[in-house]
């Protein structure tokens, strides 16, 4: 197994918070990460029929078989037992007694915030980071394969082609969680619809043109692309709420949570395609993105992106809050540095003054040095210092 940083985010939160809940999409590694990090409480898959049907059925009993508490998998499939769990913990006051894992927000958000509130450290798990794999030798070589690959365990911890896995992984997503979040009759228009939002990650979200595309309403649209935020398989980032500038865009940007989903989706089957495919600048933005939002949530942190952009088409990627000020990065696909790059970030920069950080410029190259007022750095020196906008 490759080590998670989230491990050590969970080890903190054990010793103030006497539930844990680790959420994630599928496949993310919630259960091998619960099950390292606290060996000595018993396991539970709530996806056992059987284990299930006992703790809907006399969920006090269920919750007394376990006097040194336990890791409950994928609880969100019994949420009746969030509230007999609050009893339980608040009549033993111990911290890190219960840890939960669950893949879909709905169900989880809404019977944490009304049965626990207050009594639950949370930790949102997605992919291998960058950082996570160059720690454990498994970094790709090139960051073409990078992007092609992703960052699902599986496909570091198993031989498997990206293909073969991100087929099975797509069915078994509609199969299981739509259905149970949606009536969703026809499937493949719900699969249409992952792709076209694929195809638009990086870009302003427009939900009347996605729905258009996809043949469905833009409030249908809104529905189902809120399953795959519920689902941490996309996410959406708001644009910089302070005024920074006139006429600013006000609608969020679209991104994919991993790189290598995303090339599935857009039919990308082998990592030499992705130099030439029109999307290369849009996946390298996706992963730059996803890169910084697993380092601020294997943290413990919100993810807290933005990007800003006004309405006469100036616009800086990502815009993060630190404690040493405003950190904007600009994001460009190509290998080799070009002199109208900054030019988006000197706007920016001219309007924020001494609130922003040195900008950073993540680009598809290699190298760490200063030019034109920011901080250049090829894709493997991002990922050597991206914990910066934690830390810093």
């Amino acid at each position: 197994m490759i080590p998670r940083q989230a491990l050590a985010t969970l080890h903190r939160l054990a010793k103030g918070f006497p539930v844990l809940l680790l959420t994630g999409p599928r496949q993310a590694g919630k259960t091998t990460l619960a099950r390292l990090g606290f060996p000595e409480k018993a396991y539970v898959s709530l996806e056992n029929p059987d284990e299930r049907e006992f703790a809907e059925r006399d969920p006090k009993r269920f919750l007394q078989r376990f006097p040194d508490g336990a890791i409950l998998d994928e609880v969100q499939r019994c949420p009746a037992l969030l509230s007999w769990l609050q009893g339980l913990v608040d009549e033993r006051r111990r911290m890190g007694d219960f840890v939960l894992t669950g893949s879909q927000q709905f169900e989880l958000a809404s019977g944490v915030s009304q049965s626990l509130a207050g009594r639950v450290g949370r930790v949102e798990l997605l992919g291998l980071s960058g950082a996570e794999l160059a720690t454990h030798g498994s970094l790709p070589d090139h960051i073409d394969t990078l992007l092609w690959q992703g960052g699902y365990p599986a496909l570091y911890d198993r031989q498997l082609e990206p293909g073969d896995w991100f087929a099975n992984y797509v069915a078994t997503y509609l199969e299981r969680d739509v259905r149970q979040l949606l009536a969703v009759r026809d499937l493949r228009l719900f699969q249409r619809f992952v792709r076209m939002c694929a195809a638009r990650s990086g870009q302003l979200l427009n939900l009347a043109a996605l729905g258009a595309d996809c043949g469905i309403s833009a409030v249908t649209a809104r529905e189902w692309l809120s399953v795959l935020e519920a689902s941490f398989l996309a996410m959406r980032v708001p644009p910089y709420f302070r005024n920074f500038g006139k006429r600013l865009v006000k609608t969020p940007k679209l991104y994919f949570l991993d790189v290598g989903l995303m090339a599935w989706l857009l039919g990308i089957r082998h990592p030499a395609s992705v130099e030439t495919h029109a999307s290369r600048g849009a996946l390298f933005e996706t992963w730059v993105v996803s890169e910084l939002a697993k380092r601020r949530l294997n943290a413990g942190q919100p993810a807290d992106l933005y990007f800003w952009r006004d309405s006469a088409g100036h616009e800086v990627d990502l815009i993060l809050e630190t404690s040493e000020g405003l950190q904007a990065v600009e994001i460009k696909s190509g290998m080799t540095f070009a002199e109208d790059w900054p030019q988006a970030v000197a706007k920016w920069r001219a309007l924020a003054g001494e609130e922003g950080r040195l900008p950073w410029l993540v680009f598809g190259g290699e190298g760490d040095y200063e030019r034109q007022a920011c901080r250049a750095l090829g894709w493997r020196e991002f990922i050597a210092v991206a914990g910066n906008v934690v830390s810093g």
